[in-house]
């Protein structure tokens, strides 16, 4: 394998290693070694790790290292973390960042199929390698899209500034200096890890993550894993975004009290911590289970729904709620998603669903689920006036299986 020799864009990424480099530090994909061999003449740097996926750069290090006697210095054969060990203070990065080319085959230049997938593999695994309050020095070119290499930072809740720029030939070098956001530094302190972006929500970003589960916690859905997956809802800018995401946070720490929704962990200023639900939404679920699961999962689900009205809170998602049941491994119905919850005296959640099972008829028929539309509107009605037990007690009777 060649080696990739010092260009461009390793000096420029050189002078940032000068100006922040700092305590322990790993140079991943060392190449010829310039970024390890600068950083290890820093007084503020204690070690330096580099790593390569080359062999024969490694060997050519090592040799180095024997000959000019270089104790601050350790090199290793790794594909990006995988040999990497504890810590760091500053982690450099200067990858392939090309795309392909077809017929080409260089691992030391291109960067994936559109020049970003190595970059984004690495930003992956990058805050476990790093302290609190380290830092990244990171190189790409405007061939790797400069778009997505930020949108992949804002993923993984880190933040940057541009340290470093230069203009050559046909494209355009930058030097980033990256950080933990202040949410991902909390997170990981409360012991959340692999932390990465799922979806954009209406007023917020959802991220999962894991935690572990020595550490003791009380959840709703037991499991033998050693870590527990968490959903991590965090909010968009502006002080409504923040607002409703504090305001789910009171609303699920309330209807879990009833044993309901995914168990709530922790707050923060800037984001909610919950389990994470995994399982199929329940229309989904239910094309593909008996007659007598899919009765039992729509008893437990109005039963849910009454403990809500019970409470005055209506959760605005019933009639609709294609997105906000899941069914877990175990056949439990989850309520998600508590944003929109608010307090009334006239509670909607039995009856917003009960009209959903209505216009869910033919679906629920071909799994063996029978429902009279007229009749159970006639009692749902008659519930709206009373929200009695009895009434809930008489809809499920009227749902017939088999």
């Amino acid at each position: 394998m060649d080696i990739y020799e010092p260009a461009e864009d390793s000096y420029l990424l050189q002078k940032a290693v000068r100006d922040y480099a700092t305590g322990r530090v790993l140079d991943l994909g060392t190449g010829s070694g310039i970024q390890a061999f600068t950083a290890i003449r820093i007084p503020e740097v204690k070690e330096v790790v580099a790593l390569d996926i080359n062999p024969d750069a490694i060997k050519a290090l090592q040799q180095k290292i024997t000959h000019e006697k270089l104790r601050k210095l350790k090199v290793l054969q790794s594909d990006l973390f995988e040999q990497a060990y504890g810590k760091f203070n500053t982690i450099i990065f200067n990858p392939p960042y090309l795309p392909q080319d077809k017929g080409i085959d260089d691992n030391s230049i291109y960067g994936g199929r559109k020049g970003w997938e190595i970059s984004e593999r690495f930003f992956q695994e990058a805050s476990h390698f790093l302290f609190p309050d380290g830092i990244i020095l990171f190189l790409f070119s405007t061939h790797t899209n400069k778009k997505k290499i930020e949108e992949i930072l804002a993923h993984h809740l880190l933040e940057f500034e541009e340290v470093g720029r230069e203009k050559v030939a046909f494209e355009t070098l930058y030097v980033y200096r990256i950080t933990k956001s202040v949410v991902l530094r909390e997170l990981e302190k409360k012991g959340i890890g692999q932390i990465h972006y799922l979806a954009q929500g209406k007023r917020g970003l959802v991220f999962q993550g894991s935690f572990d589960r020595s550490t003791p916690i009380k959840t709703h859905f037991p499991s033998r894993k050693e870590t527990l997956l968490v959903a991590i809802k965090i909010p968009q800018e502006g002080s409504k975004a923040v607002d409703a995401i504090r305001q789910e946070a009171v609303w699920l720490a309330l209807v879990n009290q009833q044993g309901i929704g995914p168990r709530l962990l922790f707050t923060g200023d800037n984001f909610m911590v919950s389990e994470f639900i995994e399982g199929e939404f329940f229309v989904e679920w239910l094309e593909h289970h008996s007659p007598a699961e899919v009765r039992k999962a729509v008893v437990a689900i109005l039963r849910q729904c009454h403990r809500l009205d019970q409470l005055h809170i209506t959760k605005e998602e019933m009639h609709h709620p294609l997105k906000h049941i899941i069914m877990t491994q175990h056949n439990q119905p989850v309520l998600i998603d508590f944003e929109r919850c608010r307090t009334t005296e006239k509670p909607q959640n039995v009856t917003q669903f009960v009209e959903f099972l209505c216009r869910l008829q033919d679906a629920l028929q071909k799994r063996g689920l029978s429902l009279s539309v007229s009749e159970i509107r006639s009692m749902a009605k008659e519930y709206k006036q009373k929200y009695n037990q009895e009434i809930i007690e008489i809809i499920i009777k009227s749902l017939s299986s088999g």
